[in-house]
This record gives structure tokens, C-alpha cells and sequence, in this order.
């Protein structure tokens, strides 16, 4: 072939370019042997074409032709033809087109494969996948799947037009540093040894919280960064020890206009990668509101299934379960004033579910600390039956009247002196029965909800102190700033949470830039000023000189792909993602080096067992 190089990509040809001369690169997809015409289908990240050798094809061009695998790279060189009406493929972009092909040239050739490249159904539908280890160690393999090809695309558009949206509203990007002082914030930093300061570490930046509060120190007042961010912490599904996320930090700003920036952003990358629709404004729920009715404060929103109190049937029955969870009894009950008494009403499934199912049900609520989960169905005539119905016979009309349950509606409850406990439990039951009962509304592919009004403090009961909830420098709202001491428990945070589909998205915050009210929340939370001023004095110094009001969010850009792709592992948006024990199967990371390398470092690694 005189010039191998590609004229046009595999997804680009249409019926229009019939009798063009083309050169095609890519990889071998799969091949067909008819007996006298061979097809072969030809792929890159931009489609597949169809390439058909046939009689007019010389012996050399068959002979080639006939010895192509799987994943061979080759170039074609060919004149682009039409199909047959009876041979078009509307599956296929390119589906009214093949290639008769007159030169091939093979780049390289492939060995077997450890698991297919092509998408391989059961019959019952089921896409099969090879296990996550084997895919993680061929990585470069796994990524030339059609899926994970679309998910890195979607990704990549996903960056572009976050930075088009941020930059038109007068954002800057810019870069702040991944060795830093290594500084507590909730879990536990990679820490970098310095060769040139021996016995002292860098740390790898589990976010650039002070480093964004600085620039606005600096003056300038918006800023954005694609930021890598490092925690060591037990890996999951939509976590890795180093993920993305997009950081986002205003000055001179208030909360409502970090929430409409961020909804903003969110409905033009919405819109300009998935030409979907999100609405002008996210609903906004109360922490304490998101717990009371769904259980949780990342709810999910697809469906409409409310909890709730059930406080009232504690007095109807001799039924002692209850009395504990309508008593208001504890801490945070008395706190909230909400009853630990929940209730589900969940429609017209009274016939469907077992005892065995309610069951399982119970076993989700168990693992949520919940001591059990108390039921009853309304049968066909009414009248309760099952479970605690024998407790509430006659007073069908007064429960079902409060808690809008109907003839086949099951009803479920959990009861706790513990408010949040309680609804915890109920909550993941929610969340059990939306995915088992596909309750998902599908005109509401992405419900997004704001989750404000969060406490400021909790109180560790272990080690007998409070604790922010969030991070030390976020600002209370200033109705509290008065009581802060008097009366931790009430006070709320200016901050917030964006939740989609169940998942928490990103986390924000108002800011403090007062040293006076920084060193009161210091105090509070049991942050000696010699403690204070070692880890994060720099910052506290920095706002001696005239600190700006500021706030910020950070949305977490792998967790965001992963939701738009309706993947359930953030594993299947990244490119080389680490497995569940933070390892790499692929190139062995983390490794071995070589004693020399730890000799410069000033280190000495002791067996275990020693």
C-alpha cells in the first residue's frame, strides 16, 4: 500500500461518499467467510465499517484478507460502495455503505485474547463481562469496548463543557499544588517522603480546600480546577484513593448564588453532552426534612414514596415496640422533635409480597441497627392482616386515614428512641424497594435536590467531644453565632449538598473568613491553639489581611460520569482506575523499590512480622 495513512475514520462514511477512494485504520472486529466473499468489520473509536474483499480483489489482497483475527491493526485502502436494500444495517451509522476493499496491510497482529472485545449477550439478554480483576489487568484491552469507549468520550465532553460553562461566567483555572502540608481533613493523607528534608513528608492533597480559601484571600474571585484529589480510605464502588472532582470557590458571594452557579453548570453540561433537559431550578429539602421523609441526605428523588410519622399509633395498642420510638426519647430527638416512630406505605403490593420477602426487607433494616420491621397488609375487604394486625384490628379506618394506605397497601414500620437511627433504617428499606419494584419514574432520568440547613456539630459519643460535620471552616449560619458555645447541638451550617439519584454529588460551603470566629470553632471542637496553629496557622494568618467573604463547591466529576452513563462503579468512567484493595492488576501498583531509592529517602521498611 502506497500510503497507509487513514483518509477517514470507521464511523465517518455515509451513503454519499459511494465511490470514493478511501483508507481505513483501525482494528479487526470480527471476520466472515462466505466462500468466495469475505467480510470484515472495522473498528475505531469513532464507529465501525464494513469492509467486503470479493472477486475484484487480487489473490495477494485474499490471501491477507484470509489470515486477519481478531484485533489485528490494519489499513484498508478500498472504493466505497452501496449495500443491497436487503443488506443495509440501521443498527450502523455506516450501514448503508461497505468498503470493497483493494489493498490490506496489517501494522501488527494480536495475540488470543483473554476476553472478548465484542459484546457477547446470554440469551436471556444478559451482557456478559468478563470479571472486574481480568479487566482491570488488560486494561488497554477493556478499554477499547464500545461501553467503556463511550463513557472515557462522554467524560472527556463532560471536562470540556465544564470549562466552557465556567470560564463564560468569569472563572479562571487555575492550579494549585499536589505536595502540601499534610493537614487532618476526615480521612487519611498519602503522605510523599522528601529526599531533601530528611524525616519529613509532603502530602498528596485529599482537596484543595485552603489552597482555594487562599486565592480568594488573593483576589481572585472565582476560581476553578479539574482537581486530582488523594484519600486513603477503604475503596467502594463511587470511591477511589484518587478520584476528580470540579472545584468551584466565589468571593463576595452568598449560598444562593454558589447553588445557582453550580445548577447552571449542571443543566449546560446536561444539555450540551446528553441534549437532555434538567429543570431551571432543583428542588431544596431540609437535612432534617430529607431524613424525616426519606431517610436519608442523599435521597433518591426517581421515586415518590415519603415516610412517615407514625407517633400517633403508640397510643392505640398495647403494642410496646412502639412506645419507645413515639416517646421522643434522646439526644437528637429532642433535638429535632420528631418522633422515632416511621412509617411506609408502600401501594397495591399486599398480594405480591411474602412473608419471605417482608423478610428480606427486614434484613436491610437490621444492618441499619433497626431492632426489627414491623408490618401489616390491608386485604381486599380493608381490614387488617399479618404481622402486628392482630394489635390494631378496629382501627383500620383511623390508621389508614392518617397514613393514606389503601386495600392491597402494604405497611411497614421501624421504631427507635433514636430519631435518625430510625429513619436511617426505614430509609434503606425505601431505597430496597424502589430498586426491587422498579418504582422509578422514566421521564425523571436525573433528579437532582439541593440538601441545605445541615447541623453544624456532632457529638462523637466515643471520645466525648464535638465534632463539625462538615470541615472546621465552613461558616455557621449567623442566627447561632451568639449561642456557638452554649449550644453546639442547635446550631446549622451554611452549607449544603448536591444529591442525584440517591448518590451525594458534591459538598459545599460558606466560608470563615474571621480569625476570632476560626478560633471559636477551634475551641468548640476541642483544637488546642499550639494544634490550631500548626496545621493550619497559614491560613488563619492569611485571614489577618483582609479575608473576603467566600464560599464554594466541589461536584465529584468521576461520580457525575458514573451517574450519566448509569454505571454502578466509578471504576467503569475511569481510565485506570485502581480495584477494591487500591491496587493495580495491570502494571502492580503499588510496588516494590529499589533500596537505594529508600536509602535517598531516608527509609527503612520493617517486616511485618517484626
Amino acid at each position: 500500500m502506497e500510503n497507509s495513512k487513514r483518509t477517514v475514520t470507521c464511523g465517518e462514511l455515509r451513503k454519499s461518499d459511494v465511490g470514493k477512494k478511501v483508507v481505513l485504520n483501525g482494528w479487526v472486529s470480527r471476520t466472515r467467510d462466505l466462500g468466495g466473499l469475505l467480510f470484515i468489520r472495522l473498528r475505531d473509536r469513532y464507529g465501525i465499517t464494513q469492509v467486503m474483499v470479493g472477486d475484484n480483489a487480487s489473490d495477494e489482497v485474499k490471501k491477507i484478507a484470509a489470515s486477519l483475527k481478531s484485533e489485528y491493526c490494519i489499513a484498508v485502502e478500498g472504493t466505497v460502495a452501496a449495500r443491497a436494500d436487503k443488506d443495509i444495517n440501521s443498527d450502523m451509522a455506516t450501514g448503508e455503505i461497505e468498503v470493497e476493499a483493494s489493498d490490506i496491510e496489517i501494522f501488527t497482529t494480536s495475540q488470543e485474547l483473554p476476553f472478548s472485545i465484542e459484546e457477547v449477550r446470554q440469551k436471556d439478554g444478559t451482557l456478559v463481562v468478563a470479571n472486574e480483576d481480568l479487566r482491570l489487568k488488560y486494561r488497554y484491552l477493556d478499554l477499547r469496548r464500545a461501553p467503556m469507549q463511550h463513557n472515557i468520550i462522554l467524560r472527556s465532553q463532560v471536562a470540556f463543557a465544564t470549562r466552557e460553562y465556567l470560564t463564560s461566567k468569569g472563572f479562571l483555572e487555575i492550579e494549585t499544588p499536589t505536595f502540601i502540608k499534610s493537614t487532618p481533613e476526615g480521612a487519611r493523607d498519602y503522605l510523599v517522603p522528601s529526599r531533601v528534608h530528611p524525616g519529613k513528608f509532603y502530602s498528596l492533597p485529599q482537596s484543595p480546600q485552603l489552597y482555594k480559601q487562599l486565592l480568594m484571600v488573593s483576589g481572585f474571585d472565582k476560581y476553578f480546577q479539574i482537581a486530582r484529589c488523594y484519600r486513603d480510605e477503604d475503596a467502594r464502588g463511587d470511591r477511589q484513593p484518587e478520584f476528580t472532582q470540579i472545584d468551584m470557590e466565589m468571593s463576595f458571594t452568598n449560598r444562593e448564588e454558589v447553588l445557582t452557579t453550580t445548577e447552571g453548570m449542571m443543566q449546560y453540561i446536561f444539555k450540551k453532552t446528553l441534549n437532555y433537559d434538567l429543570p431551571a431550578k432543583f428542588d431544596r429539602i431540609s437535612w432534617e426534612d430529607a431524613f424525616d421523609l426519606y431517610g436519608s441526605d442523599k435521597p433518591d428523588l426517581r421515586f415518590d414514596m415519603k415516610m412517615q410519622d407514625a407517633a400517633f399509633m403508640a397510643d392505640l395498642a398495647d403494642f410496646n415496640a412502639f412506645k419507645a420510638g413515639a416517646a421522643n426519647a434522646g439526644r437528637d430527638i429532642q433535638r429535632h422533635k420528631r418522633s422515632g416512630l416511621k412509617a411506609l406505605v408502600v401501594k397495591n403490593v399486599a398480594d405480591k409480597y411474602s412473608r419471605k420477602n417482608i423478610e428480606a426487607l427486614e434484613a436491610v433494616a437490621k444492618l441499619y441497627k433497626a431492632k426489627g420491621l414491623a408490618w401489616m397488609k390491608v386485604n381486599a375487604e380493608g381490614a387488617f392482616e399479618g404481622g402486628i394486625s392482630k394489635f390494631y384490628a378496629g382501627k383500620e379506618a383511623e390508621i389508614c386515614g392518617k397514613l393514606g394506605a389503601e386495600k392491597n397497601d402494604l405497611i411497614l414500620f421501624v421504631s427507635d428512641e433514636n430519631w435518625q437511627l430510625a429513619c436511617t433504617a426505614l430509609g434503606a428499606v425505601r431505597k430496597q424497594l424502589g430498586k426491587d419494584l422498579n418504582l422509578y419514574n422514566p421521564a425523571d432520568e436525573f433528579h437532582f435536590a439541593w440538601i441545605i440547613d445541615f447541623p453544624y456539630f456532632a457529638w462523637n459519643e466515643e471520645e466525648n467531644h464535638w465534632e463539625t460535620e462538615h470541615h472546621m471552616f465552613t461558616l455557621p449560619q449567623k442566627q447561632y453565632w451568639d449561642t456557638l458555645e452554649s449550644d453546639p447541638g442547635a446550631v446549622k451550617g451554611d452549607l449544603y449538598d448536591l444529591v442525584l439519584n440517591g448518590y451525594e454529588l458534591a459538598s459545599g460551603s460558606m466560608r470563615i473568613n474571621d480569625p476570632a470566629l476560626q478560633e471559636r470553632i477551634f475551641e468548640i471542637v476541642g483544637y488546642s491553639r499550639e494544634r490550631a496553629e500548626k496545621a493550619f496557622g497559614f491560613l488563619v494568618q492569611a485571614f489577618k489581611f483582609g479575608a473576603p467573604p467566600h464560599g464554594g463547591i466541589a461536584p465529584g466529576l468521576d461520580r457525575l460520569i458514573m451517574l450519566m452513563c448509569h454505571e454502578e462503579s466509578i471504576h467503569e468512567v475511569i481510565a485506570f482506575p485502581k480495584n477494591n484493595l487500591a491496587a493495580s492488576p495491570m502494571d502492580e501498583c503499588p510496588s516494590p523499590v529499589d533500596q537505594q531509592q529508600l536509602d535517598d529517602l531516608h527509609i527503612t521498611i520493617h517486616d511485618a512480622e517484626e
